[in-house]
């Protein structure tokens, strides 16, 4: 093959690195097996519960030597106390995998013996620590404050109060209980979202991330401002398939901030484009790293349900982006450097054909079979195609460490998933989830959008300490029911919580895309971060207009309704990219006061009501109006001779 993944954990070494490759194939050998239903030896497939035990025993086990004890000490070598966790994880989910039917038919979710009491205790201890090092110091003290609110429930007033448990009942129903450690964040990974890790990271080795930067630039790179467009679909691109937004930074970014600075963008302009692009990575199907699986959970319905939901919503917020990067170019005429090498389509095509017979199979797949087996499938499928392309057998080296890899990537979901689910099952065990709904339908009344406004600030505040997919999950389980049962869209519902929780990456003070891509540009983090809140407009606003208008979620049914609705947020995006990068298509550079009656206009665009839509049009063309006017009057001065 063309490319070979290096060890990117340097801190495994020797037996840590032979025990890692060990764990992670037992770990993938076993979901193959169990996502295919293969019989083997009379043990496979294996009962629910037992399956989930075992994925946790082994990759929770990687994570301790795959993970270093201090986030800012990647290069220390596995100590003896992260052998001492691995151990006990193994010992300790393994205990639980073997006397999985015994936890079902005796109830030891409720009522535990002894041994499986304290090996729960453990297990949460060692779920605790593993989400500190996967997802740092503050995600493990909101996750630690609610596994820990089953011990005080009946203290908290009001809605909070829920009943109280014993340590050891608690730690009983987190472990052994279906709504908690082994809930719908976990399922989901175990079920359905290894077989697309395993799809990037495989895609990603045979040289994928390179095609689509290539391709992009072959695509945008002649074009007015063609290096930003080139960050723009190459971040879609990629981050639809990776899901990760500061990985998306870190990948693309490196190639993509530089040409856009040699091309004339300021660094933080070109950082906040970056940082933008590579945030709705994860919005972006076909993949949508892991919170498409776990909404569909949540929804009950299919993935497909969901992939086809976020496909316009996506492609209206890049095209916002596009825009924008495009009028910034227009006014402050940037071009493409004239030493930068742009190459040509039928080439790229040729020479990466088969990374899109993949991407083409995949998509197909998923309308053909399960979520589940597309992945692994389209997998094949690009493994054979690369083989056809390159008459080149996979080196040893290069497949463990696609192994390595892969098992990193599923260590680190297990490891902050097991702390999240926790969380969710606090919520469920006490009721205090409902109970928060319900609470905040009461106080929104009847007001939708007071709701929504609350919904928007609780979505943005969590995503300020959590991960995308914790933020989601939280929020999913608390905040999206009170949306439904004002009469709003349930996936429409859930996308807006998710819109909303993944603003903090781009917004100050948090800001970790913005911050990262700032690092990279060599800019001001703050001042990035602020651009990027410009950029990034369309992701405050869209969430509002699609949680109104359904047609733009593709439900409905009537055709003509969908084209209407989607034509008119074309147009109020247009206006509203005008406004922001004060130049207007057709007229040129717009003053102060132009702009904000185009802003004015393009909001009233985006309101889903025909009166609303119609005045905001005809504010729009007012204001490109009296831009008209004004550019030729100064053109009539001009041609007098008259100063400007």
């Amino acid at each position: 093959m063309s490319n070979s993944v290096e060890n990117a954990t340097p801190r495994l070494h020797g037996a840590s690195r032979l025990a890692v490759g060990a764990l992670g194939v037992i770990g993938l050998f076993g979901i193959v097996l169990q996502t295919f239903n293969i019989p083997l030896l009379g043990v496979f497939p294996l009962l629910s519960n037992r399956y989930y035990y075992l994925l946790i025993a082994v990759f929770l086990a990687a994570a301790f030597l795959l993970l270093p004890a201090r986030s800012n000490d990647s290069l220390a070598p596995v100590s003896p106390v992260d052998w001492v966790l691995a151990g006990l994880s193994l010992a300790c989910a393994g205990y639980l995998g073997v006397n999985a039917e015994l936890i079902i038919t005796q109830g030891w979710d409720v009522v535990a013996p002894t041994i499986p009491a304290v090996v729960s205790i453990l297990v949460v201890l060692l779920s605790l620590e593993a989400l500190r090092r996967s997802g740092g110091i503050l995600l493990l003290i909101i996750c630690g404050f609610f596994a820990s609110y089953p011990l005080f429930a009946d203290y908290m007033p009001g809605f909070l109060w829920g009943p109280s448990l014993s340590v050891t009942e608690t730690a009983a129903a987190h472990v052994m209980g279906m709504e908690s450690l082994i809930g719908i964040p976990l399922r989901v990974v175990a079920d359905a979202l290894v077989g697309f890790i395993i799809f990037g990271a495989v895609l990603n080795a045979i040289g994928g991330a390179r095609f689509f930067m290539e391709l992009s630039m072959a695509l945008m790179g002649r074009r007015r401002g063609g290096s930003a467009k080139v960050a723009i679909v190459s971040s879609a691109l990629f981050g639809s398939l990776s899901g990760s937004v500061i990985s998306n930074v870190l990948s693309t970014g490196r190639m993509t901030i530089s040409s856009m600075k040699r091309s004339g963008y300021p660094p933080q302009y070109a950082g906040a484009v970056e940082a933008c692009a590579s945030t709705g990575g994860t919005l972006m199907p076909p993949v949508m790293g892991a919170v498409a699986f776990i909404m569909a959970s949540f929804l009950d319905v299919s993935y497909t349900t969901i992939v086809i939901a976020a496909i316009v919503p996506s492609v209206l917020y890049y095209l916002a982006l596009l825009l924008q990067v495009d009028l910034f170019a227009a006014r402050n005429n940037i071009v493409t450097p004239a030493d930068q090498e742009i190459p040509v389509l039928r080439a790229v095509i040729g020479q990466g054909w088969h990374h899109l017979v993949s991407l083409f199979g995949l998509v197909a797949l998923l309308f053909m079979v399960s979520p589940a087996r597309a992945a692994y499938y389209a997998t094949g499928l690009m493994l054979l195609v690369s083989l056809i392309r390159y008459r080149q057998i996979p080196r040893f080296d290069a497949a463990q460490s696609l192994v390595e890899g892969v098992t990193r990537d599923i260590a680190y979901l297990i490891a902050t998933l097991c702390g999240i689910g926790l969380v969710v099952g606090s919520l469920a065990i006490t009721g205090v989830g409902g109970a928060f709904s319900r609470e905040l339908v009461q106080y929104g009344g009847e007001n939708t959008l007071l709701l929504l406004i609350l919904g928007a600030i609780t979505s943005f505040v969590l995503g300020m300490g959590m991960t995308v997919s914790a933020c989601y999950i939280f929020l999913a389980t608390v905040l999206a029911p009170a949306l439904v049962k004002l009469g709003l869209s349930p996936i429409g519902s859930h996308l807006f919580v998710l819109y909303w929780g993944m603003l903090s990456y781009i917004t100050p003070p948090v800001a970790l895309a913005s911050i990262t891509a700032a690092q990279i540009a060599g800019a001001k983090g703050m001042a990035t971060g602020f651009t990027s809140m410009r950029l990034g407009a369309a992701l405050f606003i869209l969430p509002f207009v699609f949680v109104y208008e359904p047609a733009l979620l593709l439900q409905g049914g009537d055709v003509v309704v969908t084209i209407f609705a989607i034509s008119t947020a074309v147009m109020a995006l247009t206006a509203l990219s005008c406004a922001l990068e004060g130049y207007f298509y057709g007229i040129g550079s717009i003053s102060k006061l132009e702009r904000l009656v185009v802003g004015v206009g393009s909001i009233g665009l985006m309101i889903p009501d025909r009166m609303y839509e119609l005045g905001g049009l005809v504010i729009v063309v007012l204001g490109a109006g009296i831009a008209q006017m004004r550019r030729r009057a100064i053109q009539k001065r001009a041609g007098n001779g008259s100063p400007d």
